[in-house]
């Protein structure tokens, strides 16, 4: 299945002098644009390698090589890379095809001239006669003149593997933030003309019009936990910021019920009343945990048919005692590292929790919920491909899968290798948010904050990534990994980093005059808007709403 943006359809991926047509925007850029295809299915022959085989377009035909990697003699696929620069956003894409197995994860990796190597850059699960697509990326720490990018197996020799179309593609940053930035204006923000006339339909040039944004399409927020209860200065710093919340740890079984049968859900009603009156939406997270440790401890204890009527009353409970009241639940919380679950219950366990949780609240989107999909290829665990097959097995068996959970705590980003796992989860069409962002505590707060914006500009520029929810709710010995701000809600660099980014991706206030035409036309990002009219002594107020669409949004006012 391949997947293109349809805002991208009509900007073909090529080199050389381009021009961005956006509604009363259009300017000249000389690079490449990004190619958002990507494939999931197994295929007889290989598609055309994008960008038309990008720094390899020129060699005909592609001159291939094999190394060994490995003392035990075999030998597996390369290219060799020359001059490769630091600090460039390298995107790769290969077909590739095994024999000896019915199917093998393959894994991309780099060697570079001056000893690193980058063990994952990229994987594909693939199988056997038919050729598998492997999108990926990397960028270097400093510049390297011969590099050496590699597709292996498994370490059993019986399987060959075979290389296609291949394509790597270089993009400077300045580059990579202008295809962001075109995907921003595209896809997050809309073409509005506002028209105004009399009571006898006469257009009126000259009439004031005041625009101001009061609410994001774009739902962007963050964990929050009991610690907000009864604190002032955090509500309002909180609400004054986010449109979207997660409770961090208060829903979940341990901490709803962790005495068999005494239920406790004071604490999550006083969070909830919270955000609803102050308008924010909030996922549910989660039912269920696949970790044994975060169950609660008389749930390790259960076998049989007394696991699973307690399963049964927790979805029960939890469904009912909450319905309609959170846009999401994050059902199965890292099954693919865990399965406390299906180990005790059947392989059909999670797909009974899918069933049982939408018949109990049809109108909230289901969610699997998983780490080290898009912060890394390095664990086998949660390959990207693994992912969307073990979602598509959910959706075989009937489940009500609706939406993309990625946890995304990230260590250093690899952008291009994040941007690569991104499409292909695209192609399941299905809503993805990144749920807990973050950025390891392992690096100093400055770090953490250009990290931070590497990572929330990649999402929120992406055309199939929904939501941003941060993972910094706030506690008096700090966060999980990273903090917004100090213990006085003074902001820390991760928090500026934040509001900077906040109040780039918002319309703010605009004032015009109408023209000869009677018409105002601004560019604004989605939401809601106050829109008032002065012409004369006469004046009027009206609400706009801007969803997502290609078309100009026409807005009629009569005064």
């Amino acid at each position: 299945m391949a997947f293109l943006s349809k805002k991208s359809m009509h900007k073909a991926p090529i080199l050389g002098f381009s021009v961005f047509l956006i509604p009363f925007l259009a300017f000249s850029y000389d690079g490449p644009l990004y190619d958002f295809t990507a494939y999931t299915e197994c295929k007889s022959v290989p598609e055309k390698p994008l960008y038309n085989g990008g720094i390899f377009k020129d060699q005909a035909p592609l001159t291939q090589h094999r190394i060994s990697t490995s003392s035990d003699g075999s030998y597996t696929p390369a290219l060799i890379l020359q001059n490769l620069d630091q600090n460039t956003m390298y995107c790769f894409s290969i077909w590739v095809k095994i024999r000896g197995a019915d199917s093998t994860l393959v894994t991309a990796s780099l060697m570079a001239n001056n000893n690193s190597t980058y063990d994952c850059v990229g994987t594909v699960l693939a199988k056997s006669g038919c050729w598998s697509f492997l999108k990926g990326g990397f960028i270097l720490d400093s510049p390297s003149s011969v590099s050496i990018l590699y597709f292996q197996g498994t370490t059993d020799k019986r399987i060959n593997v075979a290389i296609a179309s291949a394509s790597v593609q270089p993009f400077t940053e300045q580059q990579w933030r202008t295809n962001q930035q075109y995907i921003i204006n595209t896809e997050r923000k809309r073409a509005v003309t506002i028209h105004v006339s009399d009571s006898h339909g006469d257009r009126l040039q000259g009439a004031s019009i005041t625009i101001e944004q009061i609410s994001k399409d774009f739902p962007f927020g963050s964990a929050i936990a009991r610690t907000i209860l009864g604190n002032l200065p955090y509500q309002n710093w909180f609400v004054e910021r986010f449109n979207a919340a997660v409770f961090e740890n208060e829903l979940k079984w341990y901490a709803t019920e962790p005495e068999q049968g005494k239920v406790n859900y004071t604490i999550p009603d006083q969070m909830l009343e919270f955000v609803l009156a102050n308008q924010i939406v909030a996922r549910g997270h989660n039912i269920f945990w696949e970790d044994p440790k975060y169950n609660p401890a008389w749930v390790r204890d259960l076998t049989g048919p007394a696991l699973k009527a307690a399963v049964s009353s927790r979805i029960q409970s939890l469904m009912s005692k909450y319905k309609e009241e959170f846009i999401h639940w994050d059902v199965s919380n890292e099954m693919l590292h865990f399965d406390f679950y299906e180990e005790r219950l059947g392989p059909d366990a999670t797909l009974h929790f899918y069933k049982t949780a939408h018949e109990a609240d049809p109108l909230a989107s289901l969610f699997l919920n998983e780490f080290n999909v898009v912060e890394t290829c390095s664990d086998v665990n949660t390959t990207v491909d693994t992912y969307i097959d073990k979602i598509r097995e959910l959706e075989r068996g009937g489940s009500s899968m609706n939406g993309v959970g990625l946890e995304s705590h990230f260590s250093k980003p690899n952008l291009p290798l994040m941007r690569a796992i991104l499409d292909k989860l695209a192609t399941l069409k299905l809503p993805i948010w990144l749920t807990e962002v973050d950025i390891s505590n392992k690096f100093d707060k400055e770090t953490q904050a250009i990290y931070l914006e590497q990572v929330l500009r990649e999402g929120f520029s992406h055309p199939a990534v929904d939501g941003i929810m941060l993972w910094t709710a706030i506690h008096p010995n700090g966060c999980y990994q990273m903090c917004l701000t100090d213990s006085n809600l003074q902001n820390l660099p991760a928090g500026d980093t934040v509001d900077r980014l906040l109040k780039e991706w918002e319309t703010g206030e605009a004032n015009g005059l109408t023209d000869d035409h009677g018409s105002y036309s601004f560019f604004a990002f989605l939401g809601e808007y106050r829109v008032r009219v002065q012409y004369g002594n006469r004046t009027t107020n009206s609400t706009l709403s801007l969803s997502q669409s290609d078309e100009t949004k026409h807005f009629n006012i009569q005064l």
